[in-house]
């Protein structure tokens, strides 16, 4: 690791100044909003001092205004970035936006240079991902600049009835798309270092012949126009490392992911924007929808693998934001630009879904430790990590807040008054209540927590296309208090897990990294397994509360009632037929949907890539003889040394014998992956009785064949 950041170091040295006018604007921009954050942050402190009955004199109240300074301070910090995003957007955009330097007239003069767009997936919905390759390669087509661009599918998938449905429908794909299509598959056999290896050995054995790289996620979809736009904007400024695009959600069905798309198209431009307005040539990475300059990211974005303890040893998971420091670190510049349209991805379906991702990410953010206070990381840089970690960990200060609030009150409550909480003080303290401040502090929390709301939904009333695709002024209203309401109740069901999750990371224990649900409801079993804890924390605590003060049992209603309601407001928000609802009736209506564009009325459109059957993947890749000779010329011919000939002998008894459900994943992956076992068990099964297990099987494909 030292010989890496020393080599980094010195290649940034080396790599000549930056000549960037933008470096005096980021100073002058950071500098106006941490004044603001603070000045903000501290009247926020003065207000709870004036709160609390001894005024800050006692442990637990220094602790409360601690914990209350580092909470205000994190929304204040989202309140004035999404104020400078409103007053940049209408002012026209930020002049040092890489998009906006180059002028319209001549971007069409900028050639394209070889580029590669990569999917790494793991365990995804085949049919879903490769409809999304599709769509864009129709989208990129359009633009007649296809020619530039090849596809790579690189899978990780572990399991073959996925893999092989993965390999067959990559074929299937390029057949439909010609013979000039450029569509290449590939699986690792070892998953090492999860996304991050997989990349890197794409980047190992193609990199080289490509000069930028676009990643994608299993669910991303782009425009023929923003990628050559990003392509071109990477070909005229050489010193732009990494060009990350702002992603706008789409094609979502159940009321959560309505929920969580309307927002993302209503509140995200001012967000995105303030935040591309602070960071400038410092911009984070977010792993996907972003164009790569592949030589520079071969040369010093190799993560290490972390020495630490617990937590912070292994491999890096939430690689991104640690690429995009390297970048930087290395003499380029890494750039967000909200102004190139046309990228989008899905959003999980169930409030389930989106818990499950956030334990993974909890994990990876909080890693980010381990590079916070490494040598040649830009401030904007360790600013990203700390957010970063501060989106789980202000979870954990909140769930504290309220634990030091209760005990704040049951000691005022049920012990004596202390007139000396200071034993150095000869002077006593009378503790006073100021329901003035509290009725102020409570006020100014919920102006600065909600005011980017109302400034997102003023800055749509200036735009009057996009305000028309939204449905209209009244029902982005009713779609804005619908979204609030839901905030609100799924708030404290956030606090709760994250809390949970930042538990679990600082334990280490074991996080599962798998496929991303995005087709399936929640059921009611998983919802109540999921929340009935906090729901009976809840009770207790409110009935806790009662018993001490009745006014604080008001006090705690907003936090512990949503906590009781988490599981049918989970499997209500899961279910598509209620997002279906709310959009026949006009309400959390986006853009997309009202005025789909090409490419994402291809993304619908997208012909099947697979025939359905109630046979697996490697059960056809047995059985199916076209099926059959297409995996066979894929597998290895493997050298027919006597370990490899009784392993292939056993696993094909055994198949033959109790069939394909009695081989693990490993095993069926080895067999259909070697020629000779999968040619062998295929002779075996064409002989097998008509009435044995393999018989029936064949029957059955013989059946949908023919059908």
């Amino acid at each position: 690791m030292a010989q890496t950041l020393a080599a980094d170091h010195k290649a940034r040295k080396t790599a000549g100044p930056r000549r960037r006018h933008w470096r005096l604007a980021a100073y002058l921009r950071r500098t106006l909003y941490l004044l603001l954050v603070g000045t903000q942050t501290a009247g926020a402190c003065f207000a709870v001092l004036a709160v609390l009955p001894y005024h800050g004199t006692t442990a637990i109240e220094m602790a409360i205004v601690v914990v209350s300074a580092v909470l205000f301070g994190w929304i204040s910090a989202g309140f004035w970035m999404a104020v400078m995003g409103f007053i940049w957007r209408r002012v026209g955009g930020d002049p040092h936006s890489p998009a906006r330097r180059l002028a319209p007239e001549k971007i069409g003069d900028v050639p394209l240079a070889r580029t590669a767009v990569v999917y790494p997936i793991y365990h995804e919905d085949v049919q879903r991902t490769l409809s999304g390759l599709y769509s864009t390669w129709r989208d990129l087509e359009r633009t007649g600049q296809i020619d530039a661009f090849d596809f790579f599918v690189l899978s990780d998938s572990r399991d073959p009835n996925i893999w092989l449905a993965e390999r067959e429908a990559c074929l299937a794909l390029r057949e439909r798309l010609g013979p000039d299509a450029r569509i290449h598959y590939r699986r690792r056999v070892l998953n090492l270092n999860r996304k991050t290896g997989n990349v890197s050995d794409f980047l190992r054995r193609w990199g080289r012949g490509y000069k930028y790289m676009i990643v994608m996620d299993a669910d991303s979809v782009m425009t023929g126009a923003s990628l050559v736009r990003m392509g071109r904007i990477m070909e005229s400024d050489d010193r732009i490392g990494i060009l990350q695009t702002a992603p706008a959600l789409i094609n979502s069905t159940s009321a959560h992911a309505r929920i969580q798309q309307f927002a993302n198209r209503l509140y995200g431009p001012i967000f995105t924007d303030g935040l591309a307005a602070l960071q400038l040539g410092e911009a984070v990475f977010w792993g996907h929808n972003a164009i790569i300059r592949v030589e520079a990211f071969m040369q010093h974005c190799g993560l290490p693998h972390l020495r630490g303890w617990g937590f912070l040893r292994g491999s890096v998971l939430s690689h991104d934001f640690v690429e995009a420091a390297c970048m930087w670190r290395a003499g380029y510049e890494v750039w967000l630009d909200s102004s190139i349209e046309g990228s989008y991805e899905e959003s999980p379906p169930t409030l389930g879904d989106e818990l499950e991702r956030d334990r993974r990410w909890a994990h990876g953010n909080f890693q980010h430790l381990y590079f916070l206070f490494r040598r040649g990381i830009s401030s904007a840089h360790r600013a990203a990590f700390a957010n970063g970690i501060m989106a789980y960990a202000a979870s954990a200060i909140w769930f504290a807040y309220l634990v030091l609030i209760t005990v704040e009150l049951a000691q005022f409550t049920l012990q004596p008054i202390e007139y000396f909480p200071d034993p150095d003080s000869p002077f006593p303290v009378w503790p006073e209540w100021q329901p003035e401040w509290a009725v102020r502090l409570a006020f100014s929390t919920v102006f600065v927590l909600f005011a980017p709301k109302l400034l997102a939904v003023v800055d749509l009333f200036f735009d009057r296309e996009r305000r028309r695709q939204m449905g209209g002024v009244m029902n982005v209203m009713v779609g804005t208090m619908v979204e609030m309401v839901f905030s609100m109740l799924l708030a404290p069901v956030r606090m709760l897990a994250h809390t949970r999750y930042v538990v679990v990371t600082l334990f280490n224990l074991k996080v599962r990294w798998a496929g991303q649900n995005r087709t399936e409801e929640e059921g009611w079993r998983d919802a109540l397994v999921d929340h009935l804890p906090g729901a009976l924390l809840a009770v207790a605590w409110s009935g806790f509360a009662y018993w001490l003060q009745p006014l604080f049992f008001y006090w705690s209603l907003p936090i512990a009632i949503p906590l009781v309601m988490a599981a049918p407001v989970s499997v209500w928000l899961s279910r598509f037929a209620n997002g279906r609802r709310l959009r026949e009736r006009g309400v959390l209506l986006t853009p997309e949907e009202a005025a789909p564009p090409p490419v994402v009325q291809d993304l619908r459109d997208a012909p099947a890539l697979r025939e359905p059957s109630r046979l697996t993947a490697f059960e056809l890749a047995v059985i199916d003889p076209a099926r059959h000779r297409f995996h066979l010329g894929m597998a290895r011919q493997r050298s027919d040394i006597p370990f490899r000939q009784t392993r292939r002998e056993a696993l094909v008894a055994k198949a033959m014998e109790s069939g394909a459900g009695a081989l693990s994943a490993g095993e069926r992956s080895w067999l259909v992956d070697d020629g000779r076992g999968l040619a062998e068990l295929h002779r075996l099964v064409w002989m097998a009785p008509e009435e044995s297990l393999w018989g029936r099987l064949v029957r059955q494909m013989c059946r949908e064949a023919g059908a």
